[in-house]
């Protein structure tokens, strides 16, 4: 795995020199959690393990390198398996959009964000744990299963077409991650599916080696709600992604504390703010998560934004989500511009939030453009009646070559009335010599 990666930084810049062989960007999504991250780098590796000499394969995260000290508890993993941040890919460090011959494998979503969907007709395969939200094509399989974790499905893969690749050091990265993502596969957490059991036990018995279940969750547990030192902007940014709709851009955070000490932090309405002006934001979501002995999830949420109309909007949609119902219980907030709540279903996660949230953006949408369509047909009838009534007016002033008749109450008609009198040359010669002959005629 190390010589690996270590090589892809090559493999990347060989193929922008010469791209006649295709190009497989194996790309994680936004948030860049533990999983999404997993995800790249285990399936890129079998991928390469699996391809024909004509393709190659690499991992890109899908954030900028400098962000990736937030991710504490990928770097945790990384290190415990010998591994070097160094020599992983980000996404600011490849300009997807000016490669050649590319070919991209979604893992941990399905579709790709608003600022990448030029990039669409290059995804040649998707494999991934949320609500499906890409239409079904032919030309690219999906793998689509709501289980605990990504890493799940990946290791599925791996163990049907090469299990021969799974070592100690791979394997140790996608038991790592099943287990967090499942909450140490704890039943009460709701998370953890009989897949994602059956292939931590299969990790757990091909490698006995592997460090201990609990003893392995509690460390990246701690990594991963170590938020000391962060500022707002790094505690939005360490697990965030971004849904878009209309002109309404969202940012959905988990925050890995109470929402009554995040609300406490200095100036936080003010800081909120400034990140929405920052990274262009009308709203951010922010879904606090903290566990009650290690197992139970304990989760509250808050909304803000400084636009009323958008805060009570999404407000609303939450209140009145049905799948799931989310339980919401109304909790003090300090601050005019954010709401707060307890979130009584405890198992609904950020995962099934997003969906709630991805529909109302839709129908909004919806709502929107019919309501454009209206004003535009009212503006095309009325300019249409403008312009009849204009074609109207003006046809009576065009239709006569004379000025209109004065109307006069003691005539009843005037020679005028029918518009002047056909004359011609000839008449006027012919009227011109009667006169003359009648003077001649009439003599002295």
């Amino acid at each position: 795995m190390e010589t690996y990666l270590k090589s892809c930084r090559d493999v990347l810049k060989g193929h922008m020199k010469n791209s006649s062989g295709q190009l497989n960007v194996v790309l994680g999504n936004e948030a860049c959690d533990l999983d999404s991250m997993v995800s790249a780098l285990t399936f890129a590796y079998f991928l390469s393990k699996t391809f024909d000499s004509r393709k190659a394969a690499v991992p890109v995260l899908n954030i900028p390198r400098a962000e990736f000290t937030l991710h504490s508890e990928c770097a945790f993993l990384l290190r415990e398996t010998g591994l070097s941040q160094d020599y992983l890919l980000f996404r600011d460090e490849v300009d997807l959009h000016s490669l050649r011959n590319l070919a991209i494998t979604l893992v941990d979503h399905n579709v790709l964000p608003e600022a990448d969907r030029t990039l669409e007709d290059a995804v040649v395969e998707v494999i991934d744990h949320h609500r499906l939200e890409r239409t079904p094509s032919p030309l690219c399989p999906i793998t689509a299963e709501t289980v605990g974790s990504c890493a799940t499905l990946v290791t599925e893969r791996i163990v049907q077409k090469a299990p021969e690749m799974l070592d100690q050091q791979v394997a140790q990265l996608l038991y790592g991650t099943i287990i967090t993502d499942c909450v140490n596969m704890a039943p009460e957490a709701g998370k953890v599916t009989p897949k994602d059991s059956q292939y931590v036990i299969y990790l757990e018995s091909r490698f006995p080696k592997l460090p201990p279940r609990s003893i392995l969750f509690q460390s990246l547990q701690n990594a991963k709600f170590d938020v000391s030192g962060l500022t707002t902007e790094q505690m939005l940014l360490k697990d965030m992604k971004t849904v878009s709709g209309g002109d309404l851009r969202l940012a959905v955070s988990v925050i890995y504390m109470t929402l009554e000490d995040f609300l406490q932090r200095e100036c936080l309405q003010k800081e909120l703010c400034e990140f929405c002006q920052k990274h262009n934001y009308n709203l951010v979501v922010a879904m606090t998560i903290s566990f009650i002995d290690n197992k139970e999830p304990f989760r509250q949420i808050a909304v803000y934004s400084s636009s009323t109309r958008n805060r009570d909007e999404v407000i609303k949609a939450l209140e009145k989500a049905r799948n799931p119902h989310l339980n919401l219980s109304p909790m003090s907030s300090p601050y005019t511009d954010m709401k707060a709540y307890v979130q009584g279903n405890t198992l609904a996660s950020r995962k099934k939030v997003l969906p709630i949230i991805s529909d109302f953006l839709k129908d909004r949408e919806r709502k929107m453009e019919h309501l454009e369509d209206l004003e535009l047909e009212d503006e095309a009838t009325q300019e249409q009646g403008d312009s009849q009534q204009c074609c109207e007016d003006t046809g009576m002033e065009e239709d006569s070559g004379v000025p209109p008749t004065p109307m006069n109450s003691l005539v009843e008609g005037c020679p005028l009335d029918n518009g002047l009198p056909k004359i011609n040359a000839d008449v006027l010669v012919e009227k011109v010599n009667k006169i003359i002959s009648e003077e001649h005629d009439d003599g002295p």
